[in-house]
């Protein structure tokens, strides 16, 4: 289940819903897990609200694209290794965690990169969405394998790679 807040009024002029729905299908499908067995939070907000977000959590001032709070730690013991794979809950679904993403910043990154709002807002569920099934990209090898699914889930969606200019 993918529950989506909108918090922001400039979300109303992107197809939020069906974009997030199509992400987290492709990505969960991915990863062997049924999109109606995960429990997803989304939450599409202002680069004011992320950005109180980012301090609380992360210590940053600033506003940021994307925000993942993971249910479960499942990110690898082994730099460049697949994260571990999710358990279900006592219900049978899978909690996965929640996601931020801010509006304007969004916005912003899309006409700079001369890329459509909907496509560069896809790519951040999808990678959102990784770093809630333990994916990270903090280090080198974890960010090589982490991109390459990001690139593989966004080329399904019919979407180019965003690690090319």
């Amino acid at each position: 289940m993918l529950e989506v807040l909108i918090e922001a009024d400039g979300w109303a002029q992107v197809p939020l819903e069906s974009l997030a729905g199509s992400a987290v299908t492709a990505t969960l499908g991915k990863v062997g897990i049924a999109p109606e067995d995960a429990e997803i939070s989304l939450l599409a907000c202002s680069d004011a609200r992320i950005a109180d977000l980012n301090s609380e959590f992360r210590d940053k001032t600033t506003a940021t694209n994307v925000l993942s709070w993971p249910a479960v730690d499942l990110a690898p013991d082994v730099d460049g290794a697949r994260p571990k794979a999710p358990e279900r809950d006592f219900d049978g679904t899978y909690e996965l965690g929640d996601i931020a993403i801010a509006f304007e910043t969004c916005l912003r990154e899309a006409a700079e990169m001369q890329k459509s709002m909907e496509d560069h807002v896809t790519h951040l569920i999808v990678h959102g969405l990784l770093h809630l099934l333990g994916y990270d990209h903090v280090r080198d090898r974890d960010a090589t394998l982490m991109e390459a699914l990001e690139t593989e889930i966004l080329g399904k969606l019919g979407l180019d790679d965003p690690y090319r200019n």
